[in-house]
């Protein structure tokens, strides 16, 4: 038994159980017993299990007890559905000397390990959730089983860690490097990919797949065979495998473009101790580990990234500020005005979430077939991909119809419109609409920055209009702003979050006040850059201003992506709205006049350089700006204008804003949020005269 005593200051966790018991296997065709550890923190599965002081050293004593009584083997799993969901990152408070941070890394390393040298063989029976130290202490285990339900990763990486308890050195030498970068840096950094069963097993991160309902039957009798020789399970040297160097490549490669090139410390962290685990020991690899995590514990990205990541999984459940549920209509046939590619994407996220008919219109009959085709052809697209079943492919296409004539209309619940950009349009849109629809139909808008009250300011129901601004591409982008005018019902706005929460987005309402959130700030953001170059700064030094900071793309990349010409009717109507901060470039009005899309070209190479018919365009000022001088500017204006938007209550708290730019605008999650960074800073200070967050959000402990 091992001496371990729970870090000082530690604090009250919800402890998991390890619990033993002993398992004849002679029903398996093998002469002994085994002991099986079930991890159980006694909560329901809304509550996985997790690793904090306490829980570590019941596994402890658990492992202690299973080895006296001198089974033929140890296995470990979990609750019902839960294996384990690592450290209890909740306790990451108390810690406040990195000697603390050492001791827990170093408490969960001397647990894990005692399962890979106990002199006993043992296994891992992942019977659902395994995610970081869930899974690591597999790792540690000699065999691994696999329920198919169950999706396991290391998202250390992500949220600014590395695998600190074994995963980073114990990995790359069960599976090889290429794999062992795949998952813990590509995926981590592919906004935290799980993997899959079937994936899992392709890896060789477990030995075998067995289905839930007889999973530990199965993998019992999975152990006896081991056990008594009828399955053997190869294990590969890849000390000398010729892949280290490009698959390090790759992981710096990914780094690079997640973070724009910015040394970020976590990715560069676990890269080291993959490469170091081609020739470590056990004790250098978990050394390696505890001082990484203790120096990473102990810096401002991390602890911003669990504030982002803790405030992304806080509102993905609860929309702030929004009506009770009881009051929402119910939707059982949806209306999409317009056959665009905004719309056609609108269109199949409905019909895919929430099942039922939709109708879709434009000007001419050839743009609704083109939208209806568009959704159909998406639909088999996820069959080749396996995703969906052909079944439900023909099922939800024949729910998608298109006309020309707006009375197909007539019996629609809720009906978005994504037309052009015009008010007056809008405005005689939903005057037709209100004379075929019922009294409750809701509409809404998909507009980026025009005054949704304007638009219903000629109808007989005005509190049934709404705004429901998605960004694109729509199926991938988490966030959904939705704006209320002053005369907006409660009904109206709790039947659009009912839509919303059937989507999978998350929520934000924000008041009706132009471009909402994200637009706004990212169009004065992208004003001060734009100003600086027209000013007279070169435009790579411009555009590269905020690299250093970790945004995966460059202002300039952003606007290739959006469009200058959208880019350019948003600033225009800000300009009209909200005054002469928001300026309009005459270089975005130049190349919006000769449709010209974008600064950078790819060649034929697949390398990006400066697009010389966009350069031709730039305004030829006097003035040049350095680099620091540009990135103040911008971080500046985004300080003013985030205090003015909540002054005039946009949205109700620092924290919304930070959550439309992480899941809106890509903000950077080890960032934690514009506001906590503006804070740390001292912007928000100089700027503003105080802090967005007066706690102290996302950063160490005064």
């Amino acid at each position: 038994m091992t001496s371990l005593e729970i870090p000082a200051g530690a604090p009250e966790e919800v402890v998991t159980h390890a619990i033993v018991r002993d398992i004849d296997l002679t029903a398996f065709g093998v002469s002994g017993t085994f002991s099986l550890i079930t991890l159980d923190n006694g909560q329901d599965h809304n509550r996985p299990n997790t690793f904090g002081p306490k829980s570590l050293l019941e596994l402890d004593m658990a492992i202690s007890t299973a080895v006296l009584r001198k089974p033929m083997a140890i296995g470990i799993t979990g609750k019902p559905f839960i294996f384990a969901a690592g450290a209890d990152l909740t306790g990451l408070s108390f810690i406040s000397a990195r000697e603390q941070s050492l001791a827990v890394g170093k408490m969960g390393h001397d647990v894990f390990r005692r399962l890979g040298e106990s002199g006993i063989p043992t296994f891992a029976f992942i019977n659902g959730l395994a995610l970081g130290g869930g899974l690591e202490v597999g790792l540690h285990c000699d065999y691994r089983t696999l329920a198919t339900t169950a999706l396991t990763g290391l998202p250390e990486v992500f949220l600014g860690l590395v695998p600190g308890w074994g995963g980073a050195t114990l990995l790359p030498k069960l599976i090889g490097p290429e794999k062992a970068v795949q998952v813990i840096m590509l995926n981590a950094l592919n906004n935290n990919t799980m993997l899959k069963a079937k994936d899992a097993l392709s890896l060789g991160v477990v030995d075998a797949v067995f289905e839930p309902a007889d999973f530990l039957e199965r993998s019992v009798g999975f152990a006896a065979d081991i056990l008594g020789g009828k399955k053997k399970i190869g294990r590969e040297d890849f000390s000398h495998d010729t892949g280290w160097e490009s698959a390090l490549a790759r992981g710096r490669a990914a780094a690079a473009k997640k973070y724009g090139g910015a040394d970020i410390d976590a990715p560069r962290r676990a890269l080291e101790i993959i490469s170091a685990a081609r020739t470590a020991t056990r004790d250098e690899g978990f050394a390696a580990e505890d001082n990484a995590l203790a120096d990473l514990t102990m810096s401002d990205p991390l602890r911003a990234s669990l504030y982002a990541f803790n405030l992304i999984q806080k509102k993905r459940k609860k929309v702030e500020g929004a009506p009770k549920p009881a009051l929402a209509r119910k939707v059982a046939k949806v209306g999409v005005v317009g056959a665009g590619l905004m719309a056609s994407q609108l269109a199949l996220i409905l019909v895919r979430n929430l099942k039922c008919p939709v109708v879709m219109s434009d000007l001419d009959q050839s743009r609704v077939d083109k939208g209806v085709a568009w959704v159909h052809q998406e639909l088999a697209k996820l069959v080749e991909k396996k995703r969906m079943s052909a079944e439900s492919a023909r099922r939800l296409g024949s729910l998608v119809t298109g006309s020309v004539d707006q009375n197909v209309f007539a019996g629609c619940d809720f009906i978005i419109e994504a037309i052009f950009e015009e008010l007056s349009l809008k405005q005689v849109l939903f005057k037709n609409l209100e004379s075929i629809v019922g009294p409750e139909c809701v509409l809404a808008t998909n507009t980026s920055s025009l005054s949704v009250e304007a638009m219903s300011k000629d109808l007989d129901h005005p509190e049934r209009v709404i705004g429901f601004h998605f960004f694109n591409p729509v199926s991938l982008m988490p966030l959904l702003e939705i704006a209320r005018t002053s005369k907006t019902d409660d009904a109206s706005t709790a039947t659009a979050v009912s839509v919303g929460k059937e989507l999978k987005k998350t929520m934000v309402i924000t008041k009706d006040a132009p471009g909402f959130v994200v637009n706004r700030l990212l169009t004065r953001f992208m004003g001060e850059i734009t100003d600086a170059m027209d000013e007279g700064t070169s435009p790579d030094i411009a555009d590269s201003a905020m690299r250093s900071i970790g945004f995966p793309m460059t202002p300039f990349e952003l606007l290739g992506l959006v469009g200058p010409a959208v880019a350019l009717h948003v600033a225009e109507t800000l300009h009209e709205n909200l005054g002469p901060r928001y300026r309009i470039s005459p270089t975005m009005q130049r190349m919006v006049k000769e449709n010209i899309r974008t600064f950078y070209i790819k060649g034929e190479n697949g390398t990006y350089s400066p697009n010389p018919a966009a350069l031709a365009l730039v305004e030829k000022g006097d003035k040049p700006s350095t680099s620091e001088e540009v990135r103040n500017r911008a971080l500046s204006a985004l300080a003013e204008e985030a205090r003015m938007m909540l002054d005039e209550g946009v949205v109700s708290s620092p924290a919304e804003i930070d959550l439309c730019m992480l899941l809106g605008a890509g903000w950077p999650l080890v960032l934690g949020g514009i506001l906590p960074y503006l804070d740390r800073a001292g912007v928000s200070k100089v700027v503003c005269g105080k802090r967005f967050h007066e706690k102290g959000v996302a950063s160490l402990p005064a």
